[in-house]
């Protein structure tokens, strides 16, 4: 398996996972108290604004952020559409990368303005793993709240998505 094909397969999982955690967050807002709700969508929004940090970091950009959070998360439809958009942005982007983009460095500033240098390949890893450790964060909060979160497993997609997986070979 190829680095595009490994990173593109984690971005769909990534966008399939945020949507179950989008709709979490939607019956969390309706229903959980305030304060639980705010603080998984504080969560949520942070890894959005990391993701799109990343996105500039990629392409040699400057992202203009001076945090990774903000104390307030936006309203859950704004956080959605940012979070769809970012999530097409980067199953779009890692397709059409060539093998040799995947492996070039690229110097890059933090928030805090220190220097940073990854292959683009581990940027793009650091974004599929750092959102999968900050859904989990959300969905503790949703379990202990609601008994249960929406599916986010790696296998779970791929056998969901592609149910020939689950076929055994005569």
């Amino acid at each position: 398996m190829s680095t595009q094909t490994l990173l593109a397969s984690l971005f769909r999982y990534k966008a399939w996972a945020d949507e179950g955690l989008l709709a979490g967050l939607a019956s969390l807002e309706a229903s959980g108290p305030t304060d639980e709700y705010r603080a998984a969508a504080r969560v949520f929004n942070h890894a959005c604004i990391v993701d799109r940090i990343f996105v500039a970091n990629v392409q040699r950009l400057p992202h203009g952020h001076t945090a990774t959070g903000a104390s307030e998360p936006p309203p859950l439809q704004a956080l959605a559409e940012a979070v769809r958009e970012t999530d097409r942005w980067y199953v779009d982007y890692v397709a059409r990368l060539g093998p040799r983009e995947f492996e070039e460095h690229i110097d890059f500033s933090f928030t805090d303005g220190a220097a940073g240098r990854m292959s683009r390949e581990e940027m793009l890893a650091h974004v599929a793993t750092h959102a999968g450790y900050h859904r989990g964060e959300v969905g503790r909060i949703l379990t202990r709240l609601t008994g249960s979160s929406p599916p986010d497993t790696f296998t779970g997609f791929l056998h969901r998505t592609e149910p020939d997986r689950r076929a055994r070979n005569a």
